[in-house]
């Protein structure tokens, strides 16, 4: 029996991916360092930056939450590619507006729009579930797009630090004679830069990202045909530059030189496939009880991580404790440290976690499984958080940073281990492919209350508590709501993925047995027995002398000739790539009507690497120009690459 298929990541479509959502983690947090200035340059007065700039963090995440199913229903109907594309456009245009703003209203406004445009989250992780169906690689798979998060996240910092009011500008200084652009819009720089990364990714999403989404891969899509052509002449280009000076052979020399292919119209690349468009999934399909405890899973999860991430910096921040302590949980301190030393330990946190997320967390998932993981992990959180108030008691500044930031690494680790986890778990929870963006759009929305939701909660509780001397309020707050995320977590199921069924990798293991030798298919009306050898020879021993193609012929186009017909599994990067070649309106059907094999939930499998179907061929002839039938007159060419 032959070896298992060993499934491969589609690495380049990932890069792709990864190349057009870079941007978008940088735009976002380039804002956090220059945030509070802004808002005071806007006549803001000092007492209320932290009340705007907090409402303009809750605004951005609101807007998020209304929009993100709506982007993932347009997904579900009209294609990934087109969806991720439209909310990089948008977020790169009120990107650039960001940095325009001179009111407080329109800083809302702004950040608001952006909001609505952030509902590339879902699509993306949708497209990735397409990408890579397989359970065994999706750990891997689904830890690229939070390490892009990550190094977006370690780069957007330091470039709205660096870049923002390059002219040093004062909060209220009068301006000068003959200001410039950047003494008028003194935030204008590092959301321009900003833009142009979004450019360099709507780019190269337009020109080679392919469209994962099944029922829109036969539509003609424009970007793709420029890359490819884009690609072909700079292959071209460099092999001429790399053979200029090369010494030729004329012995090794073509006679002829080599032309650009051409297209028939039977064979023409062009020709549209058109596929009927599903309507998008109603909100009750996509809400079973094992996707309603994932949502919910996911969206305490969210809700306390983002909280940490915007109270530790304030924990900080905050005067060491230097009163007498009156009760062992009665104190008000922090660790005194000014915003470049948390800068370095914030730089060092994003590069930890972008090592644990690629190099950690992928084997760990494989190993023990990803449900494990989440539990693990949902149960260790609150006891970190509960820990954290209590280095504030450390004397020593030094051994007080040391263990601040291991508690910073250990809670890291967890959640760069928790939020993939919780994804792949969502994911394989959905019914089926087809509601999955809508699906991964009331995931994002739900997330998105919690993500404005728990800093207002947390900074609320910080200001009442160390008022009253209780610095422990909030992280015991964080300690609770990281508790009830623990509850769920122990009656989710993790699911089988959307990488076909074990039958039909076996049916293909049978198959490449059989091409080892001679395949037999006995006819269906008994008459004779087909021998196929490894070459493609037809050995027949037809008891009543009949001709094949005399018999194929009298079956007609509507059906596969029953001499030869057989259930056969082939990629289906070859099945894709013959009929974008072959079908055309109008054009007979080859091989009678297609199996489509139900997956394991019953829904019709959408299975992006195989597929099953009933065509007539001879066996073992895969790699090699098949003629269907002789009296058809339809050849396909074999697919090139998997």
């Amino acid at each position: 029996m032959a070896a298992p298929r060993i499934h491969k990541l589609p690495v380049q479509q990932l890069t792709v991916l990864s190349i057009a959502r870079f941007a978008e983690p940088i735009a976002m947090t380039s804002v956090f360092p220059y945030l509070p200035e802004m808002i005071e340059s806007l006549n803001v007065a000092p007492d209320e930056v932290a009340k705007w700039a907090g409402f303009a963090a809750s605004v951005f995440s609101l807007s998020q939450a209304v929009f993100a199913v709506p982007w993932g229903r347009a997904s579900d109907k009209y294609g990934r590619k087109p969806a991720i594309l439209t909310c990089l456009t948008g977020t790169m245009i009120f990107t650039i507006f960001w940095g325009f703003s001179r009111s407080l209203g329109m800083a809302i406004a702004v950040r608001a729009a952006q909001g609505i445009f952030n509902g590339n989250v879902g699509i993306i992780r949708t497209t990735v579930a397409e990408m890579v169906p397989w359970k065994e690689l999706q750990p891997r798979a689904f830890s690229v797009m939070p390490l892009v998060w990550n190094v977006g996240s370690i780069f957007g910092p330091a470039l709205g630090g660096a870049l923002a009011n390059p002219m040093r500008r004062v909060p209220g200084e009068p301006l000068p004679e003959n200001p410039g652009l950047l003494d008028l819009y003194p935030y204008l720089l590092p959301n321009l830069v900003a833009a142009a990364l979004f450019a360099v990714g709507i780019t190269t999403g337009i020109l080679f990202l392919e469209e994962s989404l099944e029922t829109a891969k036969g539509r003609r899509d424009w970007g793709r045909e420029l890359g490819k052509r884009l690609t072909l002449s700079s292959q071209r280009l460099w092999h001429r530059i790399k053979n200029f000076n090369a010494p030729t052979d004329p012995s090794r020399q073509p006679l002829l030189k080599p032309s650009r292919p051409s297209y028939d119209i039977e064979n023409g690349p062009y020709l549209e496939r058109k596929k009927p468009i599903e309507p998008p999934p109603s909100i009750s399909e996509c809400l079973t009880r094992q996707s309603i405890l994932n949502l919910i899973a996911y969206t305490l999860l969210a809700t306390h991580n983002i909280a940490f991430d915007g109270l530790i910096p304030i924990f900080m921040h905050y005067p060491r404790h230097t009163h007498p302590q009156t009760s062992p949980l009665r104190f008000a301190g922090g660790f005194g440290l000014d915003s470049a030393r948390i800068g370095i330990l914030f730089t060092l946190y994003g590069v930890s976690g972008m090592i644990i997320q690629f190099f950690i967390f992928p084997p760990c998932a494989r190993i023990y499984g990803v449900a494990r993981c989440l539990r693990i992990c949902s149960v260790a959180m609150p006891i970190v958080y509960f820990f954290v108030p209590f280095t504030a008691l450390i004397q020593d500044q030094e051994t007080q940073m040391i263990v601040g930031f291991m508690l910073m690494l250990t809670k890291g680790l967890f959640s760069t281990f928790a939020f993939p986890c919780s994804t792949i778990l969502l994911t394989n929870s959905a019914t089926s492919l087809r509601i999955l963006g809508t699906l991964n759009g009331i995931a994002v929305s739900v997330s998105a209350i919690g993500r404005a939701a728990g800093p207002a909660i947390t900074g609320a509780v910080f200001s009442v508590g160390v008022e009253r001397g209780y610095v422990v309020a909030p992280w015991w707050t964080l300690t609770v709501i990281a508790a009830l995320a623990s509850v769920p977590v122990w009656w989710v199921v993790e699911g089988e993925g959307f990488g076909g069924d074990e039958g039909e990798i076996e049916d293909d293991e049978e198959e490449s047995e059989g091409e080892e030798g001679d395949d037999e298919v006995q006819t269906p009306t008994g008459t004779g027995t087909v021998r196929v050898n490894r070459g493609g020879m037809l050995r027949t021993a037809l008891d009543t002398g009949a001709n094949l193609e005399d018999a194929e012929g009298q079956r007609g186009y509507g059906t596969a000739g029953g001499m030869l017909s057989r259930t056969t599994t082939i990629d289906s990067d070859a099945i894709e790539e013959e009929e974008e070649e072959g079908d055309y309106e109008g054009s007979p059907r080859v091989g009678g009507p297609r199996s489509e094999p139900v997956s394991r939930r019953g829904s019709r499998a959408v299975t992006p690497r195989r597929v099953s179907r009933k065509i007539s061929i001879p066996i073992g002839m895969s790699g090699m120009s098949r003629r269907y039938s002789s009296n058809l007159g339809h050849s396909l060419g074999s697919a090139a690459g998997n």
